[in-house]
């Protein structure tokens, strides 16, 4: 081979190599959500075998067919990996004087450790030892994981599966606030948020880290961490505005918790959101869905707070820092219809400008 070919050669195979070692070693072992050409090629291509799915009019046909969507494509993630790492190395043996079928060969011996070939030289055997190397640590980093990833989907799952007893299913703010206030629970309320608290932060952490996790979906089809997640911001935001419970620091760090939570989560996939709201911008809850809330707490018993208009303004104030991100998260998974969140998603199309960052 022409000697400048030959570098030529070289450089794409070692620029495949080292794309891919970054790409696999950021995936597993980076603690932040860095967005990656690879892995978001493994995820689009996978997904065009979904599309017919997701155009599926009934839900739980959609919801049991894109359930296979996340774990196919981190499944499809290793063996991309694998092919472009043989791919890469490849060429790196064809720059060094084999033909292309020898290349081929040497590359997947030296990959999966088959050792069915001998090295002709110091130069490719020290190749050998690299590619089988990282062949071997690349099925390490998996084997640690896909254990991480299932205990962190367990973990977000528990608390999605536990607020079906308080907020039915699909959960509801109004129906889970309702149910407490016939049983005169309101006032107990803070462990509640306290609680919740900690999943925000937990899925802010597991959720940037393994961006994957956010496509995984509930085994129950009416369930979606989603969905559990617009129901407790909503109820947070009713008991900081609407009812007369008096001031409730637990509840409004609630709030903040989860709408910086799932800010952190969208800067991964560039959601556009306003980090720095007003509070009369417009939400996708109307005026009279907010009124016709009131009224079925104050019929479960619930006390009011007497001006409605200033409690629609609080609620909108609190509502406005989470509501277009959540109904974005809503599209992007295919939530189950549950009220003020799966029933109004908003389809998500990645934008051209730069992302912006949640303080």
């Amino acid at each position: 081979m022409h000697s400048l070919l030959a570098v030529l050669v070289c450089a794409v195979g070692a620029g495949i190599i080292v794309a891919t070692v970054l790409s696999a070693a950021q995936t597993l072992t980076v603690p932040r959500a860095t967005p990656l050409w690879i892995t978001r090629w493994v995820f689009l291509t996978v997904g065009l075998a979904f599309a017919p799915a997701r155009r599926l009019r009934d839900y739980r046909r959609r919801d049991r067919a894109l359930a296979r969507y996340a774990p196919l494509s981190l499944m499809c993630l290793p063996l991309v990996w694998l092919a472009l790492l043989l791919v890469g190395f490849a060429l790196v043996f064809v720059a060094l004087g084999q033909g292309w079928s020898d290349a081929v060969v040497e590359s997947g011996s030296s990959l999966l450790t088959l050792g069915v070939r001998e090295p002709p030289g110091t130069g490719p055997a020290i190749l050998v030892f690299v590619e089988a190397a990282l062949g071997l640590g690349l099925v390490a980093l998996l084997v640690s994981y896909l254990p991480s990833i299932y205990g962190s989907y367990s973990r977000r799952e528990v608390m999605v599966t536990a607020l079906e007893t308080q907020a039915g299913s699909p959960p509801s703010a109004v129906a889970l606030l309702g149910r407490l206030a016939r049983i005169e629970g309101l006032d107990e309320l803070d462990g509640f948020w306290t609680e919740w608290s900690r999943w925000f932060a937990d899925i802010e952490e597991t959720h940037c880290s393994a961006p994957s996790l956010v496509l995984f979906r509930s085994p129950q089809p009416d369930r979606s961490w989603v969905t559990a997640a617009g129901t407790v911001l909503d109820a947070a935001a009713l008991v900081s505005s609407a009812l007369d419970l008096g001031r409730r620091p637990a509840a409004e760090l609630c709030l903040r918790s989860g709408y910086l939570a799932l800010r952190r989560i969208a800067d991964f996939y560039e959601m556009p959101y306003d980090d720095d709201p007003r509070a009369d911008d417009p939400i996708a809850i109307r005026r009279e869905e907010f009124d016709e809330a009131r009224a079925a707490l104050a019929d479960a018993g619930a006390a009011l707070r007497p001006d409605a208009d200033r409690a629609w303004r609080d609620f909108a104030g609190w509502r406005v820092n989470y509501d277009g991100v959540l109904l974005r998260f809503a599209g992007l998974t295919h939530s189950p219809t549950a009220p003020w969140s799966g029933d109004r998603a908003l389809a998500f199309h990645r934008p051209a400008l730069p992302r912006r960052r949640a303080r």
